[in-house]
């Protein structure tokens, strides 16, 4: 039986398929010695054949647990094992960022309720203390699938606390769910990315300010800018950084590919654009509705404290095309 060559060079190269690789280059010695014996020593050629099918046989079973092995490594590498977590303010002033900074909260007690790992990866807020704009990894390979429905605008509608007058306002944020995987779908030439260093702010000891371990990158093509300032070294930041920017453009071709084929699109969940609005969070009347499946739910104060399983199944059996059921 012939093998691809390259195919087993690949195996040799990949840490998870190396031991299983070197096992089919012994076999494959010990094969060429059976049938060099067969051809040198005639009167041994019977049992040198015997051991010619048995080591083939081996060499071939190898063979497919190679593959096995490299199937489910593609599978993992494609499988996110967290996501950058967006929030921003949108209309409505100091109740948009305060929103904003109460949808983030929202997220990570949801994360914190399943046992995530979180970090707040960079942060600006207004006056009012809310969130302009934040960025949060949450690693879990669970993540994903449970947070993958909860991009788009948000909007609330509640009396603010400066409100003398008992009225009403409308306020939105936005948020962005973007997978992490360990091998991008999408290839990133160097000489497109725009690399800084700056001292980072904030806590950190005696060496903070001191040492030019934040990086900021952008993506010059698009105009895309990630920052990273919380882990200790440069190299750890700019690694940070540049997986936080992989996600944004594979997270930005996947909503442009998802528009170009919405029309035929048969599930309610819509194209996971962020300027799409899919829920409303009604404080007076203590409701929550999600506008893509036509679903509520009345325990507001629940679900902003991380309490979202009922909204996520919900999201998930619509999703599935399975009927889903008022709250």
């Amino acid at each position: 039986m012939e093998y691809n060559e390259e195919e087993l060079q690949s195996f040799r190269d990949n840490h998870k398929t190396q031991f299983t690789a070197s096992q089919f280059d012994d076999i494959a010695k010990k094969l060429e010695a059976a049938k060099q014996m067969a051809l040198d020593e005639p009167e041994m050629a019977e049992l040198a054949a015997e051991e010619v099918t048995m080591l083939e046989a081996q060499q071939k079973a190898l063979y497919e647990e190679l593959q096995r092995i490299a199937a489910v490594t593609k599978v993992d590498d494609e499988k996110p094992y967290g996501v950058v977590l967006e929030v921003r303010a949108g209309a409505g002033g100091d109740e948009a960022a305060l929103f904003a900074e109460e949808l983030a909260q929202m997220y990570l007690q949801y994360a914190a309720l399943q046992g995530w790992s979180c970090a707040t990866e960079g942060e600006s807020r207004s006056s009012s203390g809310g969130y302009k704009e934040a960025v949060f990894e949450i690693i879990s390979p669970k993540v994903y699938e449970d947070l993958r429905f909860e991009t788009g605008v948000h909007r609330v509608q509640r009396i603010p606390v400066t409100e003398k007058a008992g009225r009403i306002h409308t306020s939105t944020a936005s948020v962005a769910i973007l997978p992490l995987r360990r091998k991008p779908s999408i290839e990133i030439s160097p000489s497109d990315i725009e690399m800084e260093f700056s001292r980072s702010g904030g806590a950190g000891g005696q060496n903070v300010n001191k040492v030019e371990t934040a990086v900021r990158l952008v993506h010059k093509p698009t105009g895309i800018e990630v920052r990273s300032q919380t882990e200790r070294s440069q190299l750890k930041n700019r690694e940070k950084a540049m997986s936080i920017l992989v996600a944004k453009l594979e997270a930005a071709h996947e909503e442009d590919e998802a528009k170009k084929h919405a029309s035929v699109r048969k599930d309610q969940i819509g194209t996971g654009d962020r300027s799409e609005k899919i829920r409303t969070y009604n404080f007076p009347q203590n409701r929550i509705t999600d506008h893509r499946i036509k679903v509520s739910w009345h325990n507001i104060e629940g679900v902003m404290s991380g309490q979202l399983e009922g909204v996520i199944l919900e999201l998930r059996k619509a999703a599935a095309g399975e009927e889903t059921v008022v709250a």
